[in-house]
């Protein structure tokens, strides 16, 4: 009997008969395919990748010309403790060299000692003669301060429940230049969840000592979807692993066979032209939904209009991955829903989820010969910086160059972000979220006291609004968030942002790649032939211990 499937009988699935339905195409789906081919051994024709976007790769895109500008949603930081990722990007080969892996291309690019990070303007203030580059060599915690992050780092999640970050702090603790630093290396705004800023203390602590310099952020060759994302899709579509998207699959629903067992026999979709399909699936097959999305209803303005003013996100949220979970966790449609956690709480508060990035696209040189020579830094080595007294809490990176394979020549990309898009700019009086890109350019300049020209008429900066960026972040209870392999699921495992991995940090790659991970090992029964890494723990490390209290009490 097919349907008395347990949990615990995993082992019986042969890869040989295995179909793998992943739905959503961003960097989890496309790490368990890998997965599901090289330890699984499932063969890559039996895999299908369904996501409605028009291209894989779900938050970590990268697209563009220098005509139209390119465009990044967001950055984001590798790190040496990434264990799980890096050992994905060790099994896919590079686009340039066949013979070496991602994970090489990576080393070799950051062994170069002028692509080393050390950022030299980490922290910028609005001095009496223009912009000041603060020492951050000391945190600036007072012992007040200092006693509040050992108590929220002691406490328990149970404890801490859903306080939000500054109902442990005092309003002071939110104008120091460690949090300034932590919050716009991580995203933070103080009223996002303390179990998650706790979980970010514990899990990141070997950054500590070098927060002001970001001297151990890993930076990948170019921009992160040219760099990982093109490569891995490359090699699943060279394995045959069959990819439907642009809008010809659109997953709406799922249905579960009759038993008290989780197990997906039916999933729907509508077409491109409205038309609904339904794919069925055997006990045996595999079913790994992503959940929820960061960059859902993003919406991109122009070097001349703001973005789309954003709807009512509530009703907007039964829109893709968004509503798919809603239908998961519908106690009307699944008699399972308990088990899927409370998509609600995480897609209906959009004014405390929301920030805004944007990308700008040089055809002249002068900005970054100024911001060189004014920061320091040669481009690609300064990581971020955060200019602190910006209305918007604005910062920006400037990578190295070219940041994009298709790249043209005497062109330059750069990319910011705002951690507070709904008030007025300092130089530009009225909301981020309401400027174009070159205004929002003009405020990036105001802060750096850079002449307009030639740099504003040589540019087309293109902005993004996107109000489920820090979701993940938001205050919840434990059972908001479901487990990667549900109580009693045969054949369905959960990915992406919005999983439940203790200890772990959610906005970063590791989290959707390890839930991508455990998923296929419960699933596939693969016991101790797969062998995902312990998440990293510094604090087990009595020198990262010390010299991060010692920073911490600088």
């Amino acid at each position: 009997m097919p349907h008395a499937h347990n949990t615990s009988d995993h082992s019986a699935r042969k890869p040989e008969e295995t179909n793998a339905y992943l739905v959503g195409g961003g960097i989890a789906s496309l790490a368990a395919a890998v997965h599901l081919i090289q330890d699984a051994h499932v063969p890559a024709s039996q895999i299908h990748i369904l996501e409605s976007g028009p291209v894989p790769g779900g938050s970590m895109d990268g697209a563009g010309t220098a005509e139209k500008g390119y465009v990044l949603r967001g950055g984001r930081m590798l790190n040496f403790s990434y264990l799980c990722t890096y050992e994905l990007l060790k099994k896919v080969p590079s686009l340039t060299d066949p013979k070496k892996s991602v994970k090489q291309e990576i080393d070799e690019f950051n062994a170069v000692p002028e692509n080393k990070t050390n950022a030299h303007a980490r922290l910028v203030a609005k001095g009496e003669k223009g912009p000041e580059i603060l020492n951050v060599k000391h945190m600036g915690l007072n012992t007040q301060e200092r006693e509040g992050l050992l108590r929220v780092v002691a406490e328990s999640e149970k404890s801490l429940g859903t306080k939000r970050i500054d109902e442990c702090f005092t309003k002071e603790f939110f104008e120091t230049k460690f949090w300034y630093m932590w919050d716009t290396m991580f995203a933070f705004e103080p009223w996002h969840s303390a179990v998650e800023f706790r979980r970010y203390l514990h899990r990141f602590i070997h950054e500590f000592p070098r927060i002001n310099t970001l001297a151990g952020v890993d930076r990948t060759p170019y921009n992160q979807y040219d760099s990982i994302i093109l490569p891995i899709k490359t090699y699943l579509e060279a394995q045959g692993v069959e990819f439907h998207y642009d809008l010809d699959t659109k997953v709406n629903s799922v249905s579960f066979a009759p038993a008290s067992t989780i197990t997906v026999i039916e999933i729907h979709y509508v077409s491109k032209g409205g038309a609904t399909g339904i794919i069925h699936v055997q006990p045996h097959d595999l079913v790994l939904i992503t959940l929820g999305s960061m960059t859902a209803c993003s919406s991109l303005g122009t070097n001349t209009t703001p973005p789309a003013p954003q709807p009512d996100l509530e009703t907007r949220a039964k829109d893709g991955s968004w509503g798919l979970w809603a239908s998961l966790a519908n106690p009307v449609i699944n008699p399972h829903f308990s088990h899927f956690g409370n998509p609600a709480n995480f897609y209906t508060r959009g004014p405390e989820s929301a920030w805004q990035s944007f990308t700008v696209t040089l055809k002249n040189p002068e900005f970054f010969q100024k911001i060189e020579g004014w920061s320091g830094n040669k481009a690609g080595t300064g990581a971020l910086t955060t200019f602190k007294d910006s209305e918007w809490l604005m910062s920006i990176v400037v990578p190295h160059q070219p940041h994009f394979l298709n790249q043209s020549e005497g062109t330059q990309v750069f990319w910011g972000y705002g951690l507070f898009p709904f008030k007025n700019g300092n130089f530009v009086n009225k909301p981020m979220a309401e400027c174009s890109g070159e205004e929002i350019l003009k405020e990036l300049l105001g802060h750096l006291n850079f002449p307009e020209h030639p740099t504003l008429e040589n540019a087309i900066t293109i902005p993004c609004m996107l109000p489920y960026i820090t979701s993940q972040f938001l205050t919840r209870k434990y059972e908001d968030r479901p487990k990667v392999i549900p109580h009693g699921s045969t054949n369905l495992g959960l990915l992406g942002q919005f999983v439940e991995i203790p200890q772990d940090t959610v906005f970063t790659v590791e989290y959707s790649v390890r839930a991508a991970q455990m998923a296929v090992k419960e699933l596939m029964g693969l016991g101790k032939e797969m062998k995902i890494p312990d998440i990293y723990k510094g604090e087990h490390n009595v020198k990262v211990l010390v010299d991060a209290l010692r920073k911490l009490m600088s």
